[in-house]
């Protein structure tokens, strides 16, 4: 016999199916909402690590700079001329007598031809002088003799007619007795006027002849410093030691002052180095300072500290010893490192591109055996040349990324490959 079979209502069961698709749908999105983004692939080889270290960390401030000798000396024109010959080139050695190079300038010459003659006629003027006043005192000296023994004849010829007027009137007459009077009063004045005239003439004597004798001098010192001046074209060291510049050339003209060339002594070298004006402030005279000439590094001590600041730097000296590599040479480019303290049981690590001193830094550490690097925060200290001081956020032994990391900003994980 024939069964009829009961059919189910297919709107239920296809209800059941949405109902079951929406509820995995919810749990797929959930589950990829829960899960973090991927970490971005940095290449290992394009990144630079370094170890944490704990130990002595040593502060120190570094520049560039050169070395140059502790005695040296700029020769300079002492009078305008043209360059007319070169004798030596840079790095001869030479002595103070060595000419270096001769210059000329005509005036020069014109100019102590000019003092001569000048000197010439103001020593022939005083010859002149001193005869001519010699010949004027003699001419007074005997004018006053003169006067003298009119006066004294004058006045003894009238003591003896005022005896004769006294012994008898009769004998002399009286308007004698006083013309013999008047005269001998006359010729006693006329020789106390001769006589202080001898004297003044002798005292302007003096003085003219002074007077002369300075102008003499100062001829002669005018044709001494024209006579220097033509010698200085011939320009000679003046020093021992070797000549390091001579910027000059022939045919070149030059000015009273300028540059003409430089000696330097080579036996002691010291080190000129230019310190940023930011990391100068701890720099005291007497710290360690290392000279690194590319082949050979030179210890030394700061000797002297410039009070100016000059292009952002401060310009410090440094002592070197006597004996010296065969690499320092005068005006050597070097580096200079000085080394400012020394700080004890400190956890440092070497100094990441974007880290400066007492500050609070990201900084990415390599975590998972080394196939990760996560971004922590770090408090940064004392900073040196190479390194830093750690003061909270790592320890000794953690690996960090010390290259840029900017274009990463974004993640706080990245994946190292490679």
């Amino acid at each position: 016999m024939d069964i009829i079979r009961e059919q189910k209502p297919k709107g239920k069961k296809r209800a059941v199916q949405i109902s079951a698709g929406v509820v995995v749908l919810i749990l797929i999105t959930w589950g990829l909402s829960s899960l973090k983004p991927a970490a971005p692939s940095v290449d290992r080889a394009t990144v630079w690590t370094d170890t944490v270290q704990f130990g002595t960390f040593v502060r120190a401030v570094r520049g560039n700079g050169t070395l140059v000798p502790e005695q040296m000396r700029y020769i300079t024109a002492v009078t305008a001329g043209r360059v007319e010959q070169r004798y030596l080139l840079p790095g001869e050695e030479i002595d103070s007598t060595t000419v270096i190079l001769r210059l000329s300038n005509p005036d020069v010459e014109i100019q102590l031809l000019q003092s001569q003659q000048q000197l010439s006629q103001a020593q022939a003027q005083l010859i002149t002088l001193r005869s001519g006043l010699a010949t004027q005192r003699l001419t007074q000296e005997g004018l006053v003799a003169q006067t003298r023994t009119q006066y004294l004849d004058a006045n003894r010829v009238f003591d003896q007619n005022q005896r004769l007027f006294d012994r008898n009137p009769d004998l002399v007459a009286q308007a004698e007795l006083d013309r013999r009077r008047e005269l001998a009063g006359e010729l006693e004045t006329r020789l106390s006027l001769e006589q202080e005239r001898l004297q003044v003439l002798a005292s302007s004597v003096e003085e003219q002849v002074d007077a002369q004798e300075a102008q003499v001098r100062r001829l002669q010192a005018i044709v001494v410093f024209n006579r220097d001046r033509l010698a200085s074209l011939e320009v000679t060291a003046g020093v021992s030691g070797v000549l390091a510049e001579l910027p000059v050339q022939e045919g070149e003209w030059v000015q009273a002052g300028g540059s003409l060339a430089r000696v330097v002594q080579p036996g002691r070298l010291k080190a000129e180095v230019r310190i940023p004006q930011t990391q100068a402030q701890d720099i005291v005279v007497g710290q360690t300072a290392f000279i690194d000439t590319r082949n050979d590094t030179i210890v030394g001590r700061v000797s002297r500290i410039d009070p100016a600041v000059q292009n952002a730097a401060v310009l410090i000296d440094v002592a070197l010893p006597a004996e010296l590599p065969q690499s320092a040479r005068p005006d050597l480019t070097i580096d200079g490192t000085v080394e400012i303290e020394r700080l004890e049981d400190v956890i440092f690590v070497g100094r990441p591109a974007f880290g400066q001193a007492n500050s609070r830094v990201g900084i990415f550490k390599v975590v998972e055996d080394g196939n990760f690097a996560e971004r922590i925060s770090v408090q940064l200290g004392a900073s040196s040349v190479n390194e830093i001081e750690v003061v909270e956020g790592l320890e000794p032994g953690d690996v960090v990324i010390l290259s840029p990391m900017d274009q990463w900003d974004a993640y706080d994980r990245v994946r190292l490959r490679g």
